[in-house]
């Protein structure tokens, strides 16, 4: 399980709409808690409603500040502007790492669109657990 700040949740949200009709991105930083403590939203530098690639000076900026911060990036986040918050084929086929967490946020349904995080190992996608919480210490 991972324990996610509403205002983080909020954030990908915002982006994701923001970016409509293409897929948002974006990286993801933890705490040595374990807690994600930033979501970064960055630039498609394809302008694709498909696929998504981060604008590499804006990965580096977002890497340089959250090293800064004593964090470590080790998780990504995009949308998927038409359908459900479920890595597609080519999320599993780019997914570089298998220890980072995948967030997909689902826009099918743009009244109520969907959060939800994996693991993808081999090929294969396993849910991690989002949990929406407020961080309690500072």
């Amino acid at each position: 399980m991972i324990v996610v700040d509403p205002q983080i949740r909020e954030a990908m949200l915002v982006h994701a709409e923001n970016c409509l009709p293409e897929e948002s991105c974006g990286l993801l930083a933890f705490g040595p808690d374990g807690r994600i403590r930033m979501a970064y939203p960055l630039t498609n530098d394809v302008h694709s409603n498909t696929n998504y690639t981060i604008e590499p000076r804006e990965h580096f900026k977002a890497l340089r500040h959250a090293e800064a911060q004593g964090w470590e990036i080790s998780g990504v986040f995009h949308s998927h502007p038409d359908s459900a918050a479920y890595p597609s084929p080519t999320d599993v086929r780019l997914a570089p790492d298998p220890t980072w967490l995948y967030v997909v946020v689902g826009m099918g349904d743009r009244t109520n669109p969907e959060v939800r995080g994996f693991r993808i190992l081999d090929g294969e996608i396993h849910d991690e657990t989002l949990t929406f919480q407020e961080r309690t210490e500072q």
